[in-house]
């Protein structure tokens, strides 16, 4: 049973930068893809970043594209989330997600979420 935890949520500035991990357990991590996605309170949960297995190919959502990274490291089996020039509208929880495969933007297609950490966003 696979098991995410996010972390490195927490108020910041308009502008600011953040990097959001996510350490996984009880999977094979190196086999999984891994993605990025937020939902902020009244909206859907929307994709925000994903990365394929041993790290190949990624794909980020049009609005975070030249701001936002996503990165893993398959010998601590973590993914990461480095998040530049945040906007007050970009505040929300953040989630990490895995499924087997390369990769996937649509958060049904994922088997195992995390629990979200949250990024409030001060104008």
């Amino acid at each position: 049973q696979g098991h995410l935890i996010e972390s490195g949520g927490g108020l910041v500035q308009a502008g600011a930068s953040l990097r959001l991990s996510c350490a996984a357990s009880g999977l094979t991590f190196r086999s999984y893809c891994m993605g990025w996605f937020r939902q902020a309170p009244g909206k859907e949960r929307e994709f925000v970043a994903t990365i394929g297995w041993r790290g190949a190919t990624t794909h980020y959502a049009d609005s975070v594209k030249g701001r936002f990274t996503i990165y893993r490291d398959d010998a601590k089996n973590t993914v990461y989330l480095q998040m530049n020039n945040l906007k007050p509208d970009e505040a929300a929880v953040y989630y990490c997600a895995a499924d087997v495969g390369d990769t996937y933007t649509e958060y049904r297609e994922y088997e195992y979420w995390g629990q979200g950490t949250q990024v409030p966003v001060s104008s």
